[in-house]
């Protein structure tokens, strides 16, 4: 019996054919427009053993055909949108732009806004399980303090299970590390049963974060035209370039007049011609008009 034949076909049987993996590639693309080359093919298959499971399936190559060539592609797309997506984030990424946030943006802001008698708005436009969106919320506490009018926070996504775990806002403990030691007595509860190793953000902090779904793909976004600051960063890197330029045009559309567009330090405006925006530091740019 020759037994790395059998291995080799048990091998291929666990992959997805190659016309279902570019089928899927194409379909994620033409709706999020986020882009899965060949190279992302062994992580993409990983993700997808997960709902080879849930739907009772012994193997990748019976997925592809149980939703491309059986009918159960509209029930269970969403299902493959959630497992493709990118969902990489952690508390206090990129530090620099909320040292920027509270220093800069902040005062200039407040100014704006006739000494900062108006609640400030503010909008992660990609917040995957929310750790961006309650970095915010810790910076923004700290230099506006509580109060009711002082600041809310929209949180946006397209995976739909991490916009619930934002909601719970519940992580485990190694998430807290970089979040600063005085911030992190102030804004986290440890578990009472230690066994568990998890935290969760405070109330005080959760009420001031809304989380709901967008797809940046979409040609118009169901939100305020009024945002003080928009983060959208580490989201354009998996997009092309006219998409890229879409997108910031949208997203350009919903900030007010003097508030600002953080991007990740991977990305940039160059080769997109956006005269609304002006760049004011690394990745950093402020609506003129």
């Amino acid at each position: 019996m020759n037994t790395s034949s059998i291995s080799l076909e048990t091998t291929n049987e666990d992959r997805l054919k190659d016309r279902h993996f570019n089928e899927i590639a194409r379909l994620v693309e033409s709706y999020s427009g986020i882009r899965l080359p060949p190279v992302k093919r062994i992580m993409i298959e990983g993700r997808l053993r997960r709902r080879m499971r849930a739907l009772g399936l012994d193997n990748l190559s019976d997925y592809g055909v149980e939703i491309f060539e059986r009918g159960r592609l509209d029930e269970e797309f969403h299902h493959v949108v959630d497992c493709v997506t990118t969902n990489k984030t952690d508390f206090f990424r990129e530090p620099e732009h909320f040292d920027y946030l509270a220093d800069h943006a902040l005062p200039a802001l407040r100014s704006l806004r006739h000494g900062g008698a108006a609640r400030l708005k503010f909008w992660s436009a990609a917040a995957s399980i929310g750790a961006e969106a309650y970095t915010l919320a810790m910076v923004l506490a700290e230099s506006l303090g509580l109060d009711k009018n002082t600041f809310e926070i929209l949180g946006t996504d397209l995976n739909r299970e991490v916009l619930e775990q934002g909601r719970r806002a519940v992580y485990p403990l190694a998430f807290a590390e970089p979040i600063p030691k005085a911030m992190r007595a102030r804004y986290v509860m440890n578990s009472r049963d230690p066994e568990r190793e998890e935290f969760r953000i405070v109330p005080e902090l959760r009420s001031r974060v809304g989380f709901d779904r967008l797809n940046l793909m979409d040609s118009s976004y169901p939100f305020d035209t009024n945002f003080d600051a928009i983060f959208c960063r580490n989201v354009l890197i998996y997009f092309s370039k006219p998409t890229q330029h879409e997108v910031i045009e949208r997203l350009s559309s919903h900030l007010r007049t003097g508030g600002y567009l953080f991007l990740g330090h991977s990305e940039s405006l160059a080769g997109n011609d956006h005269q609304n925006l002006q760049q004011v530091a690394s990745t950093i740019f402020r609506r003129v008009e």
